[in-house]
């Protein structure tokens, strides 16, 4: 999906979700114990940007439908399905996306966010931030078994526990899978499910109810 990316901001139409405030409490986060890193290419550097309304509800480069609410994110060259930790360092907040579509195509800037993932970032007003970019796995390696949805990512373990019991309560058996990330434990609640048609299902009503949702496959 090309694109001249510009700092777009949502119009008075798209809705302030609490979920996304509260997972906004993701730190720093360098390269992380917890993924594989690919050789030579840890801890990218430069100008990210987002993209939201303009682009909502059309296809990505590797034909999924956009969803603005959705933790992904747009990149050059690394493979479809790529996890990326992205670190704003202007303020030290991180978060994971997950590679869907191809971009950006504005000189010196090396990834475009989603909107869910720009909002954790704390990058909506300024439309563009300095950030880091760690690499946590690679779509082309050998898969594992099972997928997951990631709807949080805490380094506080009550917080983690609290969504755990409130997505329990509305959407079945949850789960916390941890990382180390620079000497800080992430507790990221997840919902495992069967495949990847399961995946987009309970992506859909989980994003319908307000909460950023990653899809990848577990680890």
């Amino acid at each position: 999906m090309k694109r001249a990316v510009s700092d777009r901001r949502p119009g008075p139409g798209v809705p302030r979700s609490a979920a996304v405030l509260l997972l906004s409490l993701l730190l720093s986060a360098p390269a992380c114990a917890g993924g594989r890193m690919i050789a030579g290419a840890p801890g990218q550097t430069g100008i990210a940007s987002w993209y939201g309304p303009d682009f909502h509800g059309r296809l990505t480069s590797n034909r999924e439908v956009y969803d603005m609410y959705d933790m992904t994110a747009a990149h050059p060259t690394l493979p479809f399905g790529t996890r990326v930790m992205v670190t704003n360092l202007d303020n030290g907040r991180a978060a994971e996306v997950r590679i869907n579509d191809r971009g950006p195509f504005v000189k010196e800037r090396i990834i475009d966010l989603s909107y869910a993932a720009a909002r954790m970032l704390g990058m909506i007003g300024p439309g563009t931030a300095p950030v880091r970019l760690d690499i946590l796995n690679r779509k082309d390696w050998p898969p594992t078994v099972g997928m997951v949805i990631q709807v949080g990512s805490f380094t506080n373990e009550q917080n983690a526990r609290r969504l755990q019991a409130e997505l329990g309560r509305r959407f079945g058996e949850t789960f916390i899978s941890t990382v180390v990330c620079s000497g800080r434990v992430f507790y990221r609640v997840r919902i495992k499910v069967d495949d990847r048609s399961g995946a987009d299902l309970l992506a859909g009503r989980l994003s319908a109810s307000g909460y950023p949702v990653l899809i990848c496959e577990a680890d």
